[in-house]
C-alpha cells in the first residue's frame, strides 16, 4: 500500500523542530547552570533547594544532557518522528520530484 502522506515534509518538520530546540537549548543550559549554583547558596532552606532541583529536572527532560536524561523528551520525539518514517520513503519522494512524477501526498 502506497503512503499517501509526505514523508519528505515530515522529516523538514522533523529537522526544522530540531533546528528550534537546538536554539531553545543554550538558554536552558544556562538557567540550568544559575539553578545548580543556587542550590549552593548559603543557608538555602530544603523546600527551596526541592525547588530548584525541580527546575534542574525539568530542564533535565526537556533538553537532556544529564546522566539520567541524556538525550531529552524533545529530542526523543524528534528521533522518533524520524524512525517512523518508513525506509527509503524520503529518497523516493526526491526521485519523483526529480523525474517531475507528481504524487498525491499530502
Amino acid at each position: 500500500m502506497p503512503i499517501r502522506w509526505s514523508a519528505l515534509k515530515v522529516s523538514e518538520a522533523a529537522d526544522r523542530i530540531e533546528e528550534f530546540v537546538k536554539q531553545a537549548a543554550e538558554p536552558l543550559e544556562q538557567a540550568r547552570i544559575v539553578a545548580r549554583e543556587a542550590r549552593n547558596l548559603a543557608n538555602l532552606p530544603q523546600y527551596i533547594d526541592q525547588d530548584f532541583s525541580r527546575i534542574i529536572s525539568e530542564i533535565d527532560r526537556a533538553i537532556g544532557d544529564s546522566q539520567f536524561e541524556p538525550i531529552g523528551r524533545i529530542r526523543g520525539g524528534i528521533e522518533s518522528v524520524r524512525k517512523d518514517i518508513p525506509d527509503g520513503a524520503i529518497e523516493a519522494e526526491r526521485e519523483s520530484a526529480k523525474h517531475g512524477i507528481t504524487n498525491s501526498l499530502v
